[in-house]
């Protein structure tokens, strides 16, 4: 499942959660999440989040955490904005159309970036866990760039569960994380039994 698919989910998401047993327990602040080579701990869920890219924004829409946002930022500097993404994005502001700057995210009262390495942070640059937690804005690195600052085994679709398991904790809305988690994990063997039988029926042509 892709995160476009992902997003397509959570606009559904209420249906969902009546259809997927998923209910979690609410998070106990204050809570320490790991990221990448860091914990990080939050002492309430974030009121004013900067999501940094599009696949990272989609996460955010795809849990229903709009009203949680305080903008964000590296999408239409680089890539085209649909109609559709351009609809689902109506009514939350572009902070910066490539790289935010510290002064960005301070107008904009941000106190929660979710940004990766090389997506829209880099190493020794402006914009760092190290440089923002003084400012009072943690910081959750994409974890599919952890490579960029650790040793780590290669990407993979459980990276992006990892991602929205930890959004989920930290702005309390595990339900919503599992129930995207759930369907797309349904989709993915689905996927895979198709693709199976496809191989096959085709296998068994060729032997006759």
């Amino acid at each position: 499942m892709t995160l476009r698919s992902l997003l397509r989910s959570g606009l559904s998401l209420a249906m969902l959660l009546g259809s997927v047993q998923v209910l979690a327990e609410a998070t106990h602040y204050p809570l320490t999440i790991k990221s990448c080579n860091r914990e990080v701990t939050f002492r309430q869920a974030p009121q004013h989040a900067l999501s940094h890219d599009i696949n990272m924004t989609q996460m955010m829409l795809a849990l229903d955490l709009k009203p949680r946002m305080a903008g964000y930022s590296g999408i239409s500097g680089w890539k085209a904005v649909t109609p559709e993404m351009q609809g689902i994005l109506e009514g939350l502001p572009e902070l910066a159309a490539k790289y935010p700057s510290v002064e960005t995210l301070l107008n904009a009262n941000v106190d929660f970036f979710f940004a990766g390495w090389d997506y829209g942070m880099r190493i020794g640059g402006d914009l760092t866990p190290q440089t923002l937690q003084p400012l009072g804005i943690n910081v959750y690195e994409l974890s599919e760039s952890c490579a960029f600052v650790m040793k780590r085994p290669a990407a993979t679709l459980e990276d992006t569960y990892n991602d929205l398991r930890n959004l989920g904790k930290i702005f309390d809305v595990q339900d919503r994380a599992n129930a995207l988690i759930a369907g797309s994990q349904r989709s993915t063997r689905a996927c895979r039994r198709k693709n199976r039988g496809f191989f096959s029926t085709t296998v068994a042509k060729i032997a006759r």
